[in-house]
């Protein structure tokens, strides 16, 4: 993939992204305007910070069944080349060489977010950049049904969706552009920056 990373442009993280996904405004009040958001405040952020705190604590194991041989955890990566960073949950090895990301997420597998999958096109595009391999999957895991690894396979035009997102990301950020709402009004109801949004 073509390095796309201008002078003076953010390096883009997932939540960030995870933020801009559920509404491109959100960036603009964060980012341009600086206003806090106050996110501790919402249950399942909460809830979804102590799924990734607890799988912290576990003791290493390796996923057998998936065929990894070695795997680490917490892993702090960052593309400047792609105007990406980010901390991936577990990277597994495999014995053909090859490399994916697993990341946890407290939501049942019937309820699949496309966001969520694209977060993690993100952490394979992290992955390929800093160890030099292609990264053909993901693997998702739901807490909230058998903890059971999901794999989704890493596309092209997936990878091409995150980077117009970090594109646009940038643009607001740079230019101070003030984006469209989301198109879903049902997520106005519970949005912190409400009161403050034309």
């Amino acid at each position: 993939m073509e390095n796309q990373f201008n002078e003076g442009q953010t390096l883009v993280s997932p939540s960030l992204l995870m933020e801009y996904w559920y509404c491109p405004r959100f960036i603009y009040f964060m980012e341009v305007l600086k206003i806090r958001q106050y996110e501790e405040k919402r249950l399942k952020v909460l809830i979804g910070r102590e799924v990734h705190e607890k799988k912290a604590l576990q003791p290493e194991y390796l996923r057998k069944k998936l065929g990894v041989v070695k795997q680490e955890r917490n892993i702090y990566l960052s593309a400047p080349g792609l105007g990406i960073c980010g901390i991936v949950d577990e990277i597994l090895y495999f014995a053909d060489g090859s490399m994916a990301s697993l990341d946890y997420k407290f939501a049942f597998n019937k309820y699949k977010f496309k966001t969520q999958f694209l977060q993690n096109v993100l952490y394979a595009m992290l992955i390929e950049s800093h160890y030099h391999v292609p990264v053909g999957a993901c693997y998702i895991v739901y807490t909230r049904e058998k903890n059971e690894p999901v794999r989704y396979a890493i596309t092209a035009k997936a990878k091409e969706a995150v980077m117009a997102s970090i594109k646009e990301v940038n643009r607001i950020v740079r230019e101070g552009f003030y984006p469209g709402a989301t198109p879903d009004r049902k997520k106005c109801g519970d949005c912190t920056y409400r009161r403050v949004c034309v």
